[in-house]
Parts: structure tokens; sequence; C-alpha cells
């Protein structure tokens, strides 16, 4: 199982939510590239980034402190946030990230996401954000109208890498990984389903790793101490 520290970018610098609000932030970090050294010094294999202004804005906002954390680290980078068309895609790409996400683009513009696997195979993910298994978009200030389970269905065909589900209302918590829902989303879909939102403690890597899901993303519970990266990383082998 894969541990994905993640790096939240607001202003430039390494912040963490709690539920999403914006208005909720802690700068854990003015050096987002810094925060990536951190993490590869610690040993995790991936890491998660987000441009939480991007979300917002529907379109990139960070994009000077994504480089710079793609420059820092030999680490595949998987990149969410305000990407929303196809030359976002291959622009961020082109310049080293991995994998890309796409949330609201998944709602708002299925089709991008299915070219986009066509064209970029195992570089593209979905990111399916909800609160009590609706999703939100745009930042997660909108309802979308359709649920989790809907929104993997349209892209069970599509060649999509990975969902990453986030329970919007345990985010930034550390109240629980909610395990049930996450399963239950796997259960009934082919695609591989990261977990997100909410771990608070060891319990809860052991708990993803113990239902078989291929990673959990980690932040605010590092960030904090709550959670030792070296005990994580044990945990998941």
């Amino acid at each position: 199982m894969i541990i994905y520290p993640a790096i939240d970018l607001k202003g430039g610098k390494c912040v963490r939510l709690t539920q999403g609000d914006m208005s909720q932030d802690t700068v854990y970090n003015d050096d987002p590239a810094a925060q990536a050294h951190e993490w590869a010094r610690a040993g995790f294999s991936w890491l998660h980034v987000v441009d939480l202004d991007g979300a917002i804005k529907g379109a990139p906002a960070n994009s000077k402190a994504v480089r710079k954390i793609i420059k820092a680290v030999d680490l595949p980078v998987q990149l969410g946030g305000g990407i929303r068309t196809h030359a976002q895609i291959e622009h961020w790409l082109q310049e080293g990230v991995s994998r890309v996400i796409l949330g609201t683009a998944a709602v708002r513009d299925p089709d991008l996401v299915r070219r986009a696997c066509r064209e970029f195979p195992d570089q593209i993910a979905v990111g399916i954000d909800a609160r009590e298994g609706r999703v939100s978009v745009e930042g997660w200030v909108r309802d979308a109208k359709i649920t989790a389970a809907e929104l993997a269905k349209h892209f069970e065909d599509a060649g999509v890498a990975a969902i990453i589900y986030t329970d919007i209302s345990r985010d930034g918590t550390g109240s629980g990984i909610n395990i049930d829902e996450t399963v239950a989303l796997a259960a009934g879909t082919s695609i591989p389903v990261i977990a997100s939102g909410g771990v608070g403690s060891l319990a809860d890597i052991r708990a993803v790793k113990n239902a078989a899901l291929p990673g959990v993303i980690v932040g605010k519970a590092f960030y904090n101490k709550s959670v030792d990266p070296k005990e994580a990383l044990a945990a998941a082998c």
C-alpha cells in the first residue's frame, strides 16, 4: 500500500484546511519544496499535491510552487486543483507531473477525462470528493448533484488510473478515515480507490491496508505529529 503525504498549496505556502474550509487554514511550511524534501527523506515513494487556490479559481494558481516541488525531489507527484482543460493536463505532464487528478472536470466534462485517459495512459486520476456520499466540486463549495458511486460508474471503462475518494466532512479533522464508505465505493468499481480524509492515527493506516485498498493520503496527521511517518510506512508494509 502506498502512503501519499499531502502538500496542499495556498498562497504559495504549504497549508492544511479543516473540512475544506479555506478560512480555516494553518500554514505548516512557507517553502513547499522544502516540505517535499522532508517527505522524500522520510522514505515516501509518492507526493500528493493540491492547488487549493486553483480549485476555487478554476485554473492553476500555485504553478511556481508546484514546479519547485517537481524539481526539488526525485519522486512521482500526483497533482490536482483547478486542472480543467486538455491544455492544462498536457502542460503539467510535460512539466514532470506523473499523474493529474481531475475532480470538477470529471463532473463537468467527462469526455475530457476519457480523452485524457486515451492520450495519457496510467496518468489520469479522478478525484471524488463527497459529503455524505454526494459529490462536491469547485473547491468543495458546490453540490454536483450526483453520488460518488454514480460518478465512479461513469468512468468504469475509461482507463482511469485511480479514484481518490475524500470524505470532506472528515478531511483535516483527524476523526478517522471513513473506511466503510471507501470500501463500498471500491467494491462497486474495478478502478483502484485511494482513501483520503480524516486519517488521525496508525489505526487508520492499518484499516486501509486491511481493506486491501492500494493507497491512502495523509496530511494533517503528519503535520501535527499525531502519526509518525516512519511508523506509518512500517504499518503500510
